[in-house]
């Protein structure tokens, strides 16, 4: 969460900065009259704009340096290929969601900066995005009742969706990619969900 702090601080110094490149830009058109610094103001609130909507777009993403826990499931069986699965998030919120099925799956965006983006701050980083419902046959998975509850949290703009808009910040990017990982859910049981820079895993754990 430090690190997802630091991100934000850095566009948020970045718009200050922008922002009064812009205004003295401006003020300097105003007296000089210069297309030239009409030019910069404009360029300057442009970049002002775009680092207000990139530390938006990165809440709800924490940032990644190692194998860490994305959050813990604690599961009940209510019935025959049916559960109930109390999710604690790493940032402290929880949920209690009804899910159909024999077992847990969970998937999760992922996404990796060069080395640009780096030494602007970014790591790589990850956002939970599906909790879902899974069955062991093909068949019942295809004709049964599917579960599927979103894990994500409300922002302003996606991250994913503003790299797939502007392809200049494709430059920023080594790789986006999803991840997912299921287990099966035949008994009361706790797991941890933990997110690697190679993707997501599952492990039980002691059931408190």
């Amino acid at each position: 969460m430090g690190v997802l702090l630091a991100v934000s601080g850095v566009f948020a110094l970045l718009t200050v900065v922008f922002l009064g490149l812009a205004r003295g830009a401006y003020r300097k058109r105003r007296w000089m009259g210069t297309a030239g610094r009409s030019g910069g103001a404009a360029l300057s609130l442009s970049l002002a704009a775009l680092a207000a909507t990139l530390a938006a777009s990165t809440q709800g993403y924490r940032a990644l340096t190692r194998e860490e826990i994305a959050a813990t499931v604690t599961t009940l069986p209510t019935g025959p290929a049916s559960f109930q699965a109390f999710v604690e998030f790493a940032d402290g919120r929880d949920t209690t969601l009804a899910v159909q099925g024999e077992q847990l799956l969970v998937d999760a965006h992922i996404l990796k900066w060069r080395y640009i983006g780096n030494v602007l701050g970014l790591h790589t980083q990850y956002e939970l995005d599906r909790l879902t419902g899974r069955y062991l046959d093909v068949d019942d998975e295809r004709t049964r009742p599917r579960t599927v509850h979103s894990l994500k949290t409300d922002k302003p703009v996606d991250l994913f969706d503003l790299v797939e808009r502007f392809s200049f910040l494709t430059g920023l990017v080594d790789a986006e990619y999803g991840s997912a990982t299921y287990i099966e859910v035949d008994r009361p049981a706790r797991f941890e969900i933990r997110v690697s820079t190679t993707g997501l895993l599952v492990r039980e754990i002691e059931l408190r």
